[in-house]
């Protein structure tokens, strides 16, 4: 895919880039893998807000993707390549040998067309899926799992790809894009390549409103508010907030650790980098 840069006609388009998606699927979704999603605005089943400055947007259906890969040894022909309004990636429509149809994430540079298969032993080709321990070290991966038949849970936005560092006698270890080096059991599956819409992180919004078509709506500073809605707020004249960032509910903005779950911490072998 190529980037689209809009010429400054109008305010709105002046500094616009959006990614052409003029190779895409243009036509509606495949209906028995579309259900309805309702729009939340940010709040729980309680009615109460826990997720600020959410809230409406266009309507969309939720696209079923089979993140498990385990129809083994059955070839799969990519249909088509569509847009999903859920996630950054590109999903692709596959349809197996017996006649199955499912949604896959679509990795980089595959076409309509290509023939994809899923098991163990199989040929290391882009969109192929198969356990850790039959992929080759330095090879490119995505939607990797974290335990067996567990569904893949790391490595799936725009543009991602891991990279098998290692073997460590059970365990496979993994280099993710943040830097961080894991170990996963070796039994876990993958798919080979990087995911698609790698110009995704190239996107420029160009104006508000398109922002509030994806249900975001404005986030108003801190400093900006009266002391009963924000630590920062109140203050004669223009303040700075008088101390370090912090949430709405005082906690640190920058650099506070909230990892909670210790019982994984002895498969990461070295920590994210920090960004500078």
């Amino acid at each position: 895919m190529s980037l689209k840069i809009f010429k400054s006609y109008t305010k709105s388009t002046r500094g616009t880039v959006l990614v052409n998606k003029i190779n895409l699927w243009k036509g509606k979704s495949l209906k028995t893998l579309t259900i309805g999603k309702n729009s939340t605005g940010g709040r729980n089943n309680l009615g109460r807000i826990t997720s600020r400055s959410r809230g409406a947007g266009h309507k969309n259906k939720y696209r079923k993707i089979d993140f498990y890969r385990n129809k083994d040894d059955l070839k799969a022909k990519i249909e088509r390549i569509e847009y999903d309004p859920n996630r950054s990636a590109y999903i692709a429509l596959v349809k197996y040998e017996d006649g199955i149809f499912n949604y896959i994430l679509a990795p980089s540079k595959i076409k309509i067309g290509d023939e994809i298969i899923s098991g163990r032993n199989k040929e290391i080709k882009i969109g192929n899926c198969m356990p850790l321990s039959d992929i080759p070290e330095g090879t490119n991966i995505h939607n990797i799992e974290l335990s067996p038949n567990g569904g893949g849970k790391l490595v799936r936005s725009a543009g991602l790809s891991a990279q098998i560092s290692g073997l460590d006698e059970n365990y496979c270890i993994i280099k993710l894009g943040s830097g961080e080096i894991r170990k996963v059991i070796n039994t876990a599956r993958a798919t080979i390549g990087s995911v698609s819409n790698n110009d995704h992180q190239n996107i420029k919004i160009g104006k508000a409103g398109r922002n509030r078509w994806k249900g975001k709506r404005p986030s108003v500073r801190g400093v900006a508010m009266n002391p009963v809605d924000h630590p920062h707020g109140g203050g004669e004249g223009k303040t700075s907030g008088g101390r370090n960032p912090v949430s709405p509910w005082g906690q640190s903005a920058k650099g506070l650790k909230t990892r909670k779950n210790k019982k994984t911490n002895k498969f990461i072998i070295s920590r994210k980098k920090r960004r500078i």
